[in-house]
C-alpha cells in the first residue's frame, strides 16, 4: 500500500501540536491551586454540554469504527449501522431516565452506585470485574488495533506505533478529565471533517469510475449496484442473520448491549457525572445528534469500496497473503487513493479516534482503581493530592500492561468481533442489575451478587446451545442470547428478592421522585427530531 507522503505529515504534525497545545493550555488556565479527585476525574462543573456531547463520541469512537464498522460495511452494507443510530435513541433514554438517578445521588462511579444500592461485595466483585475488562480486553484491543491501522497506512513498525499512541494518549489523559473533555472537542471534529471529506472523496471515486454525472449523483448508482447492501434488516437464512438477527436489532438484544453500554458504563456516563442534570441532559442529546453521522463518515465508504470492487478496481490491495478477500482493508485502501494533504487530514482523524478512545478509558481506569479499590481498602485515609498521584500512576502501569499484551491479539482472527461477543457475555447481568437498582426498591443484594455471579455461565451455556433454523442446526445469534440471559436473570433476581426477608425493608433504595424525570422543551424538540429521523431511516432502508 502506498504510504504518507511528507506534506501528509505536515498535515498530521500541525494536529498533534494544535492538540497538545490546546491540552496544555486547558489544563494551566484551568488548574485549581490544589487539584481534588472530582476535579480530576469529573471536571466537577467545568465541562460545558457541547464539549461532555464530544467527549463522550470521542471516546467511544476509535479504529475499530473507522476500520472494522468500514470493513463491516463492505462486507454486509448498511445494517451495521444499527449499532450507530440505535444508539442515538439509546443516549436519550440514558438522559431521561439514568442520568438524573446518578446526579440526584452524587454517584461519581459505577463501584459507587452498586455500592450505594446493594453493598459493598456487589460493588468490589464489580469493580475487579471491570478493571480486568478494561485492562485486559478495551485498552489492548484500542491499542491493537489503533497500531494496526497506523502500520498499514504509514508502514510504520507496529512497536513504534503502539509507543507513539501511549505517549500522544498519556499527554492527555495525565491532565484529567478537564484536558480531555475540552481537547475532545478538536479531536471530534477532526474525526467528523476528516470522515467527511473521505466519505466524499469515495463517493467522487465512485462517480469517476462508474461514469456518474456527479458526486451526489454516486448514492443512488451504489444502492442500484449494490442494492444488497442496502437493508436495515436481515431475515432468516440471510448469511449476516447471526450478526444481526431482523428485528431484534429494533427491539431485542441490542437495547440490552446499548443501555447497558451508554447508561451503566463508567467510560461513557463519566463525561455528565460531574456536570449538573441540564447541561449533562443537553450533552448527551449533543452526542446523540452526532452518533447520527458515524455510519455516513465509515459505513459509506465501505460499502463504496465493496461497489468498486466488484467493478474490478484494487483487487489486490482487498485481498491478504493467502488470496482472501479482507474487508478491513477497505479504509486503509480509500485512504491511500486520497490526493496528499486530505489524507494527511484522515490519518489525523483516526489518530484522534484512537486517542481519544485511550485517554478516556484510561481515566476509568484510574477512576475506579483510586476511588473503589485504592481509597476504600489500601489507604482510606489518603489525601486528594495522593489520591491524584495514584490516579495518574494507574493510568502508567494500565497503558504499559496493555502495551505488553497487545501483540498477542495477532493471533486472533477477528479481534473486534471476538472483543464484542464476549465482553456482551456481562452485559445482561449488568443490566439487570442496574435496572431493577435504579426501579424497584425490594431488589436485595443477594439478588444482585446471584445476576452477576450467574450471567458468565448462561452466557456461556447459550453460546453453545443451538437452535433449528430452517431445518439446519445453527448456533443462536448472538443478540438473542443476551435477550435470553437478560430475562433470565430478571426473572432470577425477582424470585430471589421476593424470597428473602431483606426485600420487606430494604433501606439501599435510592432516592427517586417523578420530578427528576421531567425534561425541557428544548431537550423534548430534539428527541423528537433524532426519533423521526431513525423513524425515516428505517423506513427507506428497511
Amino acid at each position: 500500500m502506498n504510504h504518507l507522503s511528507a506534506f501528509d505529515y505536515a498535515v498530521f504534525l500541525m494536529y498533534f501540536i494544535i492538540v497538545s497545545a490546546y491540552g496544555y493550555w486547558v489544563y494551566r488556565s484551568k488548574k485549581k491551586k490544589r487539584t481534588d479527585t472530582k476535579d480530576y476525574f469529573l471536571a466537577e462543573g467545568s465541562l460545558t454540554w457541547w464539549a461532555i456531547g464530544a467527549s463522550i463520541i470521542a471516546s467511544n469512537i476509535s479504529a475499530e469504527h473507522f476500520i472494522g464498522m468500514s470493513g463491516s460495511g463492505f462486507a454486509m452494507g448498511l445494517a451495521i449501522a444499527s449499532y450507530e443510530w440505535m444508539a442515538a435513541a439509546t443516549l436519550i433514554i440514558v438522559a431521561i431516565f439514568f442520568l438524573p438517578i446518578y446526579i440526584k445521588n452524587k454517584i461519581y462511579t459505577m463501584p459507587q452506585f452498586l455500592s450505594n444500592r446493594y453493598n459493598n461485595t456487589v460493588s468490589t466483585l464489580m469493580a475487579v470485574f471491570w478493571l480486568l475488562v478494561y485492562v485486559f480486553v478495551n485498552l489492548t484491543s484500542i491499542f491493537f488495533l489503533g497500531a494496526v491501522a497506523i502500520e498499514t497506512i504509514t508502514g510504520v513498525p507496529f512497536n513504534i506505533c503502539i509507543i507513539f499512541l501511549a505517549i500522544f494518549s498519556a499527554i492527555i489523559t495525565l491532565g484529567g478529565m478537564k484536558v480531555i473533555g475540552y481537547t475532545d472537542v478538536i479531536q471530534v471534529f477532526v474525526l467528523v471533517a476528516g470522515g467527511l471529506i473521505t466519505c466524499y472523496m469515495a463517493l467522487k471515486l465512485v462517480a469517476e469510475k462508474l461514469d456518474a454525472p456527479s458526486v451526489l449523483a454516486s448514492l443512488p448508482l451504489l444502492r442500484s449496484e449494490a442494492s444488497d447492501h442496502f437493508h436495515m434488516i436481515f431475515s432468516k437464512g440471510d448469511k449476516f442473520y447471526n450478526e444481526l438477527p431482523g428485528i431484534a436489532v429494533l427491539v431485542g438484544g441490542l437495547w440490552i448491549n446499548n443501555l447497558n453500554y451508554w447508561g451503566c458504563n463508567q467510560y461513557i456516563v463519566q463525561r455528565a457525572l460531574g456536570a449538573d442534570l441540564k447541561t449533562g441532559r443537553n450533552g448527551l442529546i449533543f452526542a446523540a445528534f452526532l452518533k447520527l453521522l458515524i455510519p455516513v463518515i465509515v459505513v459509506i465508504p465501505g460499502i463504496a469500496a465493496y461497489v468498486l470492487y466488484q467493478r474490478g478496481y484494487f483487487h489486490s490491495e482487498m485481498l491478504d497473503a493467502a488470496g482472501t478477500v479482507k474487508p478491513d482493508h477497505a479504509y486503509p485502501v480509500l485512504m491511500n487513493l486520497l490526493p496528499a494533504g486530505i489524507k494527511g487530514l484522515a490519518f489525523a482523524a483516526l489518530t484522534a479516534a484512537i486517542v481519544a478512545s485511550l485517554a478516556g478509558k484510561c481515566n476509568s481506569i484510574a477512576t475506579i482503581f483510586t476511588l473503589d479499590i485504592y481509597k476504600k481498602f489500601i489507604k482510606p485515609e489518603a489525601s486528594e493530592t495522593r489520591l491524584v498521584s495514584v490516579g495518574r500512576w494507574s493510568v502508567v502501569i494500565a497503558s504499559l500492561i496493555a502495551i505488553v499484551i497487545a501483540p498477542a491479539l495477532r493471533s486472533f482472527d477477528q479481534v473486534y468481533q471476538f472483543i464484542q461477543e464476549y465482553v456482551g457475555f456481562i452485559s445482561p447481568g449488568v443490566f439487570a442489575i442496574f435496572l431493577l437498582g435504579f426501579f424497584w426498591k425490594k431488589t436485595t443484594s443477594r439478588a444482585a451478587l446471584t445476576a452477576a455471579l450467574l450471567t458468565i455461565p448462561l452466557s456461556t451455556l447459550f453460546k453453545f446451545l443451538p437452535t433449528v433454523t430452517g431445518g439446519a442446526i445453527a448456533p443462536i445469534p448472538f443478540l438473542n442470547r443476551m435477550s435470553w440471559v437478560f430475562m433470565i436473570i430478571i426473572g432470577l433476581m425477582i424470585v430471589v428478592t421476593l424470597t428473602d426477608p431483606k426485600s420487606k425493608d430494604n433501606p439501599q433504595g435510592l432516592e427517586i421522585d417523578r420530578s427528576m424525570f421531567k425534561v425541557t422543551p428544548a431537550f423534548t424538540i430534539a428527541s423528537v427530531i433524532i426519533c423521526g429521523i431513525l423513524a425515516a431511516l428505517y423506513t427507506v432502508f428497511w
